[in-house]
């Protein structure tokens, strides 16, 4: 069986940290050439060791799972269009939580 990639996506995330705070900026660039730009932010706490790699992890996954709710918003209203009507909102556990830690993020 041969298999073929019908499209690729590219992401690019960036990443900001003064000791304390990491916050991670991503960037999905869609072959439709839609551009979803997610946030993400991590705290260190005080008497955690300094590890830039952890909050750049982690931060960079809050970043990804905002990307992934304007997926799931960008596709649910793809599908209403296509049937003509609105229908149930896409749901993913966890993701209505992380959206908002997103939104926070980028107001930091």
């Amino acid at each position: 069986m041969t298999t073929k990639t019908l499209v690729g996506w590219h992401i690019e995330c960036e990443f900001e940290e003064d000791g304390k705070h990491t916050r991670a900026a991503a960037l999905l660039r869609l072959s439709d050439g839609t551009e979803c730009r997610g946030h993400g932010r991590a705290d260190r706490y005080p008497s955690d060791p300094e590890q830039l790699r952890v909050g750049e992890e982690i931060a960079g996954a809050r970043a990804l799972m905002d990307i992934a709710g304007q997926l799931m918003d960008k596709a649910h209203g793809e599908i209403d269009e296509a049937v003509g009507h609105t229908t149930h909102p896409l749901r993913w556990a966890g993701l209505d939580d992380s959206r908002d830690a997103a939104r926070r993020a980028r107001a930091w």
